[in-house]
């Protein structure tokens, strides 16, 4: 968020917490906004928490949405901005280990108590620009310390959820986990498995592609949160060093959650076999994406991207010297640049076969050329020269179109005359 939408987006959540006090009621900044502005970085929202209830708060501002008015809370848009207004609560029993069964109105104090993390469990009063900590997250901020609000193993009990939210915070604020709340993680761990696929995909994709990505790799071996949520990827007991760099190599920033994906699956694929990159196959690729549908529910896009990185890295890793008809294939694929980021990673593990980084070259070297021009020869053109459609076309067309990427052919005139060659040598 730049600082000038930043600013905006504060000076709304302000706007909207003076008009709740002028109403008479308590109101404050909850949450992670007071965390990050204490780690002095930019919040994300603004949210504000208030003993107003939700039916007042929608009294109180004329444009608002019920969100989630069952738990308290009521989304209040003011000056092109959506803030989160919350009743303070304590909750009831979460039998389904995701949201309470019941709730009930209480005061800060007692809010503070049912939230996860006693650097997220902290509210600021701006008028008195004043820090209101009844969990001791200023001290576990200022220690780097990740620790629940009272007895963890209650804390995950309740929402499962937070077994990742644990990686997820101490991987991007570089704290350390408190070792009573690490060792109830790791308690917990099989939990994960009750969480919906969506939710746990959810948490993934900011988990897994950022660039804290790799300390948060690591929270999840540490912790055993591995085996639950990467089923997908049919984690092995013991990952070794080898596999595990398949996935530190990526040295950019931020990866796409596909790549993310998919380096995971061929590092386990490393892992469960002998250290070679020739595990990494077509049918791994369709078994991972049958997976990936099954344990989180990604979307098609999502699907179709992990897929494909993994079918082009296949496809390379089975053939060290390809066609530049291959290559020019390969580089027009959307995902042609995840793939090539896939395979440096595993020339760098040594587990690509030799020839690899020959290709990797060549790939380099093709990418500045037209890699997908329009075919010259279609399945119509074969129509209107008196050809009936049948399985050969497909099989013509390929050829034809691969003579074309490699200047074999060159205008539409020679592709047909190639086709034509082809289909009455059938």
């Amino acid at each position: 968020m730049s600082a000038n939408k930043q600013s905006s987006s504060r000076d709304g959540a302000f706007h909207v917490l003076m008009r709740l006090r002028e109403a008479g009621h308590v109101a404050y900044f909850a949450g992670g906004c007071v965390r990050d502005v204490l780690l002095e970085l930019d919040p994300k929202d603004w949210d504000v928490a208030t003993d107003a209830p939700p039916a007042r708060v929608r009294q109180i501002f004329p444009d608002t949405q019920a969100v989630g008015a069952a738990f308290g809370v009521i989304l209040v848009r003011v000056g092109g901005f959506s803030v989160e207004v919350a009743t303070f609560r304590a909750d009831g029993p979460y039998t389904d280990g995701r949201r309470p069964d019941a709730i009930k109105f209480v005061t800060a104090e007692q809010d503070a108590q049912r939230r996860d993390f006693t650097i997220n469990g902290l509210f600021f009063d701006p008028v008195d620009n004043q820090v209101i900590d009844y969990v001791g997250g200023q001290a576990d901020l200022q220690a780097r310390v990740l620790r629940t609000i009272g007895d963890p193993d209650a804390r995950f009990s309740e929402d499962h959820l937070r077994l990742l939210r644990a990686v997820r915070f101490a991987a991007r604020l570089d704290m350390t986990i408190d070792d009573n709340t690490a060792r109830a993680v790791r308690r917990h761990a099989p939990h994960l498995i009750r969480i919906a696929p969506e939710r746990i995909a959810d948490e993934l994709r900011v988990i897994l592609t950022g660039p804290t990505r790799r300390r948060a790799r690591r929270w999840m071996r540490e912790l055993g949160l591995d085996r639950y949520a990467l089923r997908f990827a049919k984690v092995s007991a013991s990952v070794d060093s080898a596999a595990n760099s398949v996935w530190d190599t990526f040295d950019t920033p931020s990866i796409s959650f596909p790549l993310a994906l998919a380096g995971l699956s061929a590092a386990y694929a490393l892992a469960s076999a002998t250290e070679t990159a020739s595990t990494i196959t077509a049918d791994l690729a369709r078994q991972v994406h049958h997976d990936a549908r099954t344990f989180l529910r990604l979307s098609n896009d999502e699907l179709d991207a992990l897929k494909s990185i993994l079918l082009q890295t296949a496809s390379i890793l089975s053939d060290p010297h390809p066609r530049v008809a291959t290559l020019k294939r390969f580089l027009a694929e959307p995902t042609a640049d995840d793939s090539r980021t896939l395979l440096a990673g595993l020339m760098r593990t040594q587990a690509a076969p030799h020839g690899v980084g020959d290709t990797l070259t060549r790939l380099d070297q093709l990418s500045q050329e037209l890699c997908a021009p329009v075919p010259l020869v279609t399945g119509d053109d074969l129509v209107k020269l008196g050809y009936a459609p049948g399985p050969d076309f497909k099989t013509v067309l390929w050829n034809v179109y691969d003579a074309q990427l490699e200047g074999a052919v060159s205008t539409t005139s020679e592709a047909l005359t190639m086709a034509r060659q082809v289909l009455d040598n059938r």
